[in-house]
């Protein structure tokens, strides 16, 4: 009896962490998400949080509060390390490296000039800051200072790389970073809200970003003042110069897509009639049975682009579709035995049916 009963409280102990210094502790939690430290530990309220560990939502969202009340909010499909974490008297520091998702970061007590957050694009420093960053698996990152409870700046960050700093200090002002070898983008001011803010800024960002983005990448290229003998011409593809040579669907790269392409052209501030045509584009089209943008409820994401109106269910199915804006439709999503019904202007005698099955 006392072999089966020391047996049974070594597996006990084996499904338990490691002690350590505790540094905070999961405050919120929605959905599933793991903790990896000597393995994975699935998260759960009040679940110890230690130096080192690397946070992994998953299909879930985490929020994590630490001794100081500063305080990190991760949506789906982020991945954080906690490089470092100390608060006492004498010495304080945070550092804390973002692989990707989206991450809110609402500073506490720490001494602000020991505080930092990485990505694989950018450095960012933060004095006393409440704001976002996005980042891609490919290190490509859009950061955003967000503003306090009067709607003034929450404070500043700077957002750093190999070739080149920028400071950020007024409500929704943002910058993106590609790799760590270019600057960051000059900063704009966005015309969003943080209800907006979420991994979707990595498919279908604001409109303010891509315009600066690609002023930057010309920047860039005229930077070491190239002439004709610096074409390098192995690189040229002469196959886009034939007329007759057709694009069809096999021809995409799905690997050579740019997720922030939108995000970064928007970033060069719209003019008024932009905006103006942009509220037209969202009136002229009215949606019933989910909402335009990111629906957590019914999992489908709609957004309009100038004409097109475009909608998509991504759970363990993926349902794409592109209709025109201005017409009448009834589209009925049927996956996995779940049936979303969208109407859009009112619907009509046309109706769309996806319907998709394991």
């Amino acid at each position: 009896m006392a072999r089966i009963a020391l047996i049974v409280l070594c597996k006990m102990m084996v499904a338990l962490p490691l002690h350590a210094d505790t540094i905070g502790d999961i405050t919120e939690l929605k959905g599933f998400g793991q903790i990896v430290r000597d393995q994975p530990y699935p998260a759960m309220l009040d679940f110890d949080i230690e130096s080192y560990d690397n946070v992994q939502t998953r299909a879930g969202r985490v929020a994590i509060t630490f001794l100081d009340n500063t305080e990190v909010r991760l949506t789906e499909h982020s991945n954080l390390v906690i490089d470092e974490y100390i608060y006492n008297q004498n010495n304080s520091s945070m550092s804390l490296k973002f692989a990707s998702g989206t991450i809110r970061f609402i500073s506490g007590a720490l001494n602000k000039q020991k505080v930092k957050l990485t990505t694989d694009s950018a450095e960012i420093a933060i004095l006393g800051t409440d704001f976002t960053v996005t980042t891609t698996e490919f290190g490509a990152s859009l950061i955003i200072l967000l503003p306090d409870e009067f709607g003034n700046a929450s404070g500043e960050i700077v957002v750093s790389t190999g070739a080149g700093q920028v400071t950020l200090n007024q409500p929704y002002q943002a910058t993106t970073t590609s790799v760590f070898e270019s600057a960051p983008t000059k900063p704009v001011t966005l015309d969003i809200t943080l209800d907006f803010i979420d991994n979707m800024l990595i498919i279908n960002p604001p409109k303010e970003v891509v315009a600066q983005a690609e002023e930057s990448e010309q920047q860039t290229a005229d930077y070491l003042d190239y002439n004709e003998l610096d074409v390098d011409l192995l690189n040229e593809d002469f196959l886009k110069l034939d007329e007759d040579f057709e694009f069809t669907e096999l021809d995409i790269d799905y690997l050579d897509v740019n997720f922030l392409e939108d995000l970064l052209d928007v970033l060069d501030a719209l003019a008024t009639e932009e905006q103006d045509q942009l509220a037209i584009n969202l009136e002229s089209a009215s949606v019933s049975g989910t909402s335009i943008g990111q629906d957590t409820e019914t999992q489908i994401t709609t957004f309009i682009q100038g004409e097109r109106l475009s909608m998509q269910r991504v759970v363990n199915q993926q349902a794409y579709l592109d209709l025109d804006s201005s017409g009448a439709y009834t589209v009925i999503f049927i996956q996995d035995g779940v049936s979303r019904t969208v109407k859009i202007n009112g619907g009509s005698s046309s109706s769309i049916t996806i319907s998709q099955n394991p």
